[in-house]
């Protein structure tokens, strides 16, 4: 196939600047805590946002292939059906402590949710605001539930940063540095990463192989020195991990590995926080490797990213075992459930879509990998897309200097991109993109690579 887009004149103009972006970012950096910002390479200070595109404060056009950090599905500013549900909810009730008193909006989500739910378990639902919060819920459901005390989570799996969920994140050093000591009892193990894993094994090639080693380092290593079935309460995983590098395991993984937490009657609970609502083509990541999760933890595009709010999905008879337990005051609020009711409704209109997307995305990143010695793997499902730069194809070093100069390259081009992992950039247009605003993004993407490799 032959791709070929018309370059629109609206996109990063000579001229702007970007004086007034640098005041900003001074004044930023003056009254606000420092957190994950990287000014040298992606100095977009923004405005506003309309459809797939995000203005900057010197006007400056730029097509968005980072959602937010998957947070902006629907796109931007807010979806007009969301920002219809919001202005008349607002009218009624915003927030009315759910925890305590009751309210119907509530009930109406999480009867959504558990109806959407992959498997025919009798479900309930734990509102939060963030997806760390929801795991968060989701350690304390599978401690009180099994009475166990251990979880087990992998290598490269990216969970939140408060002190419990961070026992769990295992994606880069700096989000542990200084604050030990994190909640004990967690349990790391290797990711059945295709392309790069202890074992030197392709897993493209020989995925089966690959399973199979992850299998047998959790039962012959880890449960040689931990009692599975009355010490192991959990595994947490990201059906594909997100900070990680958007790696995609083998599809059979996921089953395999449930039978192994079945024997010994380990929960299993697919963090859905970044890749659920729609991401990958289905409303649950999971759903593409036909595995049901005891739990299921969402936050992100839950609400179109119109009003936090964060949910643990859970067996019925997994929930707390009395009053007070856990709760918390403005998770669920009922502003924020009325905006992920609609966000769900419409994102399930958006799955064929979503899908007809995946057929652009892996035919043009293909080519791409074919054609760059700096490109060493590319891996997706839906809009979902990594793609991991290396110094060269036979050593597979990660190359993060060149990933870094392409980001900052294809933003002064007018495509805003996000990094994760080591060496790799995610690709993650809002659902409601077009082919032909998708093949623009790729387009520039394939310039900023040409350019810098």
């Amino acid at each position: 196939m032959v791709f070929s887009v018309r370059r629109p004149e609206v996109v990063v103009e000579p001229g702007k600047d970007g004086t007034k972006s640098k005041y900003w970012i001074e004044q930023h950096y003056t009254y606000i805590a420092t957190t994950t910002h990287d000014p040298e390479n992606l100095p977009l200070v923004i405005e506003r946002g309309e459809g797939v595109w995000l203005f900057d404060v010197d006007g400056n056009k730029y097509l968005d292939f980072s959602s937010g950090i998957g947070v902006n599905n629907l796109g931007y500013p807010t979806h007009p059906e969301v920002k219809k549900a919001i202005i008349e909810q607002l009218e009624k009730l915003a927030h009315g402590a759910g925890t305590d008193y009751f309210n119907p909006y509530q009930v109406m989500l999480a009867k959504k949710l558990v109806e959407i739910a992959p498997g025919g378990y009798r479900r309930k639902v734990f509102f939060a605001n963030s997806g760390t919060e929801a795991n968060e819920a989701a350690l304390k459901i599978s401690r009180q539930a099994t009475g166990r005390k251990f979880f087990i989570a992998f290598y490269g799996g990216f969970h939140g940063r408060t002190m419990g969920s961070m026992g769990l994140t295992a994606s880069k050093p700096i989000h542990k540095k200084l604050f030990f000591p994190w909640m004990p009892g967690v349990v790391h193990v290797p990711y059945p990463n295709p392309y790069r894993n202890p074992w030197h094994i392709d897993g493209y090639e020989n995925p089966g192989e690959l399973i199979n080693r992850v299998l047998e380092f959790i039962e012959e290593y880890v449960f040689d020195k931990l009692i599975p079935a009355d010490e192991v309460a959990a595994v947490f995983a990201e059906p594909i991990q997100g900070e990680g590098g958007y790696v995609v395991p083998p599809r059979e993984f996921f089953r395999e590995l449930k039978k192994l937490l079945d024997k010994y009657g380990i929960l299993f609970v697919a963090d859905e926080v970044q890749m659920g609502m729609g991401r990958t083509g289905r409303m649950f990541a999971i759903e593409h490797f036909n595995t049901v999760p005891e739990i299921i933890t969402l936050a992100k595009a839950l609400s179109g990213g119109a009003i936090p709010i964060g949910a643990t999905v859970f067996k019925a008879d997994l929930d707390f075992k009395a009053h007070g337990m856990h709760s918390n005051t403005y998770g669920g609020n009922a502003l924020a459930a009325i905006a992920a009711l609609k966000t769900v409704e419409i994102i399930e209109t958006l799955l064929p879509h979503v899908q007809n997307l995946e057929k652009v995305f892996r035919e043009r990143l293909e080519e791409l990998k074919e054609k760059y010695p700096s490109v060493g793997d590319v891996r997706g499902i839906g809009l979902a897309w990594g793609v991991e730069f290396v110094k060269d194809k036979s050593s597979k070093q990660p190359a993060p200097d060149v990933r870094n100069k392409i980001v900052a390259r294809a933003l002064r081009k007018g495509l805003a991109l996000l990094p994760c992992g080591k060496s790799s950039i995610r690709l993650i247009p809002p659902l409601i993109i077009s082919e032909e605003e998708a093949l623009l993004g790729l387009k520039i993407f394939e310039e900023s690579v040409k350019e810098t490799a």
